[in-house]
């Protein structure tokens, strides 16, 4: 299995913010800056109870990419145990689920059972960064067919996460919010 995230992540993304120009474009979303894209489209996925952004939900070139960013241990990274537990579950839900090599290092590509009884592939994509982790959960065209994955993939790799200094535990979710928009007081 390769070690993508540790050799080359901080020059081929996905990147720390303090490996980034502070004057390029992006989406501010709080931890997690998106670069604008033509033909991009952003939705904001809010937790019903807490009313808070839990995910920001991405749809280029018929691929959809999830993302959000979690507080990691300065010491070691999140997605091996994560990938585990990620199988563990697809098998609970009743997919099939196996750990590939891809793009980003070991990822887990899964089909899930829809509720109307359609097999849906599913691929989670995870990167250990400095002091945080960042997960992508890929449906849509990029998770059937490799080739249509590089749009949505190129997306990934453009994410920046802005973990922050303030004391988080391991997983915890990082804060995520809705962007200002261009004009406005804020």
């Amino acid at each position: 299995m390769t070690t993508y995230q540790i050799e080359n992540r901080s020059t081929t993304g996905p990147f720390d913010i303090s490996e980034v120009n502070a004057v390029q474009p992006f989406i501010n979303l709080g931890s997690i800056k998106i670069t604008p894209r033509v033909g991009l489209q952003l939705k904001l996925d809010i937790d019903d109870a807490t009313k808070k952004v839990v995910a920001a939900t991405l749809d280029c070139d018929g691929s959809t990419l999830q993302v959000q960013a979690f507080a990691a241990p300065r010491s070691a990274g999140l997605w091996a145990e994560i990938r585990s537990q990620v199988v563990e579950q697809v098998s609970k839900q009743g997919g099939q689920a196996s750990e590939v090599d891809g793009p980003f290092g070991v990822e887990v590509r899964a089909t899930l059972p829809t509720q109307d009884g359609v097999i849906r592939p599913v691929r989670f994509i995870g990167v250990d960064g400095p002091n945080w982790f960042l997960r992508g959960v890929v449906s849509g065209k990029g998770a059937a067919t490799p080739s249509d994955a590089l749009a949505i993939e190129e997306v990934f790799r453009s994410v920046v996460v802005d973990r922050g200094n303030q004391a988080l535990p391991p997983r915890e979710l990082l804060l995520l919010t809705v962007p200002v928009q261009a004009g406005s007081a804020g």
